[in-house]
C-alpha cells in the first residue's frame, strides 16, 4: 500500500502545528457571530414595531378629501370616521372604503390612501346622473348603470326625465313580467348613453312603454321613436343623418335603423 503523499503529510503537519485552544475557539467564534446577528435582527424588528405602533411619529394627524362635487368634504369626513391620533399603519382602509360606499351611495369609487408620515387621503368619484325619476315631488337620480343613488329636491339641469309608463296592452305587460322594472330602467339608461351629443342636450324625457318601445321627447315638441336599446350606435348615426336631411321634421323613427322615417313640419 502506498504511503501518504508529500502534500498530505504537509497538511497533517500544519493541523498538528495549530494550537489546540485555537481549534476549539473557531466554532465558538462563529456561534458568537450568529448570536450577535440574531440579537441585532430582533432589536431592529422590535424597533420597527415600536416605530409603527408605539411612537408618536407615525400617527394620523390630518385627513384630506378630494373629488367631491355634490357631496361636501365634511360629509365624507364624518362618514369615513378616520381615527385621528391612531398609528397610521393600523388604520383599516378597506373598512373605511366599505363604510363610505354603504352610507354615501352617491360615491361610485373611493380610494383610501395612507400619506406617510401623518396623513390619510380620501379620493372619491361621485356617480353622475343620466336620468331622473320624479317621485312624490322629489327627483331620484339614476346613473349610467341604472343605479338609483340619490333623491334630490331639485332636478339637475340637463338631465332628462325617465317616464316608465307600461301600457295595458298584453305585449307591454308581458314585457314587464319578462324583464322587470329594473331591466327596463337599464334599457332607458342604455338609450340615453347612446344618444348623439346634440340630441342628448335637447332630450327632455325618455319614455319607456315596454322593452322595445322607448321614445324620446325633445325640445320644440319633437319626438323620436327609438325602439329597444339594441343597435344604439347605428340608431344614433341614423338619427343624426335624418335630422340633417329633415331639419323641419317633428317626428323621427329610428326603431329600425335601416328603414328610418320622419314626418311633420
Amino acid at each position: 500500500m502506498a504511503g501518504p503523499t508529500t502534500a498530505e503529510r504537509g497538511e497533517r503537519q500544519q493541523e498538528s502545528s495549530d494550537p489546540p485552544l485555537a481549534r476549539r475557539l473557531r466554532p465558538t467564534a462563529r456561534l458568537r457571530t450568529i448570536i450577535i446577528l440574531l440579537v441585532v435582527l430582533v432589536l431592529l424588528g422590535a424597533g420597527s414595531v415600536w416605530l409603527l405602533y408605539g411612537s408618536k411619529w407615525l400617527r394620523v394627524e390630518r385627513v384630506s378629501v378630494a373629488g367631491t362635487r355634490v357631496l361636501t368634504p365634511a360629509q365624507v369626513l364624518e362618514v369615513a370616521d378616520v381615527p385621528v391620533g391612531a398609528p397610521l399603519i393600523s388604520v383599516d382602509t378597506d373598512a373605511i372604503e366599505a363604510r363610505l360606499r354603504r352610507e354615501l351611495p352617491r360615491i361610485d369609487v373611493v380610494d383610501v390612501v395612507r400619506s406617510w408620515p401623518h396623513g390619510i387621503s380620501l379620493k372619491v368619484a361621485e356617480r353622475t346622473p343620466v336620468l331622473i325619476v320624479q317621485k312624490d315631488g322629489k327627483f331620484v337620480e339614476v346613473d349610467k348603470e341604472g343605479v338609483r343613488f340619490a333623491t334630490v329636491y331639485q332636478a339637475p339641469k340637463g338631465v332628462p326625465a325617465l317616464e316608465l309608463t307600461v301600457s295595458r296592452s298584453s305585449s307591454a305587460a308581458a314585457s314587464l313580467r319578462r324583464f322587470g322594472e329594473s331591466r327596463l330602467v337599464r334599457e332607458a339608461v342604455r338609450v340615453a348613453g347612446a344618444l348623439p351629443a346634440t340630441v342628448a342636450r335637447d332630450t327632455q324625457v325618455v319614455k319607456v312603454r315596454s322593452y322595445d318601445d322607448i321614445s324620446l321627447a325633445l325640445t320644440g315638441g319633437r319626438t323620436v321613436a327609438w325602439g329597444s336599446g339594441e343597435k344604439g350606435a347605428a340608431k344614433a348615426r341614423t338619427l343624426s343623418a335624418l335630422m340633417k336631411a329633415s331639419p323641419g321634421a317633428r317626428y323621427f323613427d329610428v326603431s329600425v335603423p335601416t328603414a328610418p322615417a320622419s314626418s311633420g313640419s
